[in-house]
């Protein structure tokens, strides 16, 4: 990973803590074994980082971690030697971070199963992609490392087609449509993802509209590509802000649902993942769908919400 330092005036290990997924003192650790580098040298945890600086970040760092196995309700849709496919429900971390070993759904994995890949190091063990902590449904896991390999493979060539359902603020004025926008740091906030020329990659939505409310519609969502908070940035860049976002989204609309419907988390739901031309030892995945339906608690908001026939 490279960084480009642009306005700054806060040591490394601060400032790196709005880009990456570690706490600071995992950062302060990194910095000194050599794992990240400015311009190509060694620093102390002390720079201060300045204009025009790139900052390398390797991979391969592993951390004395604690991380214990924990007996977990998990809803599991699929099972086999190589993969599970995991229904998660809303509020549950997907991994530690931050200096949190506890509760997550990593800590699940690991009571149910010894059979965990390693390459994203001991932290996040099978964990080939993740969805946000208020996101709910369908994620893939890897129980080695072989498997691992041929799904971030899968997914970086689009042969694994991930679709969502969500409901968001307005009536969608076309049934169907492309957000080709890319995702990087939001500039003020750097805790956050923004639409931006920026320092970001490739983004690409595509939304089909399912049905239409007094307000509100249900749309389908799918990726093309997966970069941090995509929807959710995407929704709030064409102002159809994801409902119930609260980094993103709309106050006014969030305090109405949580207040009308005990809505805590985004009304967005990962449910179905289709792997499609996977290969290799994999192959025998090839066309297999599996879907999640909406919880129940979706549900019943959708039944409450007047259409706009």
């Amino acid at each position: 990973m490279k960084i480009t330092v642009e306005e700054n005036t806060t040591r490394i290990d601060k400032y790196l803590t709005d880009f990456l997924d570690e706490s600071r003192s995992s950062i302060d650790k990194m910095i000194e074994a050599g794992f990240i580098k400015v311009n190509g040298n060694t620093v102390n945890t002390h720079y201060v980082p300045k204009t025009g600086d790139e900052i390398t970040v390797e991979g391969g760092f592993k951390e004395d971690v604690d991380i214990k196995p924990e007996k977990m309700d998990l809803d599991i849709i699929y099972e086999d030697d190589d993969v599970l496919v995991i229904n998660k429900p809303s509020g549950l971390v997907v991994h530690p971070g931050a200096g949190n070993t506890n509760g997550t759904l990593v800590n699940g994995l690991m009571a149910h199963t010894e059979e965990l890949s390693d390459i994203n190091g001991e932290v996040r063990p099978g964990i080939v992609h993740r969805i946000d902590k208020d996101t709910t449904g369908l994620m893939i896991v890897a129980k080695n490392n072989k498997a691992h390999e041929v799904l971030s493979d899968a997914l970086s060539r689009h042969e694994i087609k991930r679709d969502y359902l969500a409901i968001v603020k307005g009536e969608f004025p076309s049934d169907t449509a492309t957000i080709d926008a890319p995702i990087g740091r939001d500039e003020v906030n750097r805790k956050k993802m923004a639409v931006t020329s920026k320092n970001s990659k490739e983004a690409i939505t595509h939304l089909r509209v399912i049905k239409r409310f007094k307000g509100y519609t249900l749309v389908r969502l799918s990726l093309e590509t997966g970069r941090t908070h995509q929807i959710r940035v995407h929704m709030s860049y064409i102002r159809h802000h994801v409902v119930g976002d609260n980094k993103y989204g709309d106050f006014k609309v969030n305090n109405y649902f949580k207040k009308e419907f005990n809505l805590n988390g985004q009304f967005l739901h990962s449910y179905k993942i289709c792997f499609k031309e996977i290969g290799g030892p994999m192959k025998y995945l090839a066309n297999k769908e599996f879907i999640a339906p909406l919880p129940k608690e979706f549900d019943e908001i959708l039944i409450s919400l007047k259409e706009n026939s």
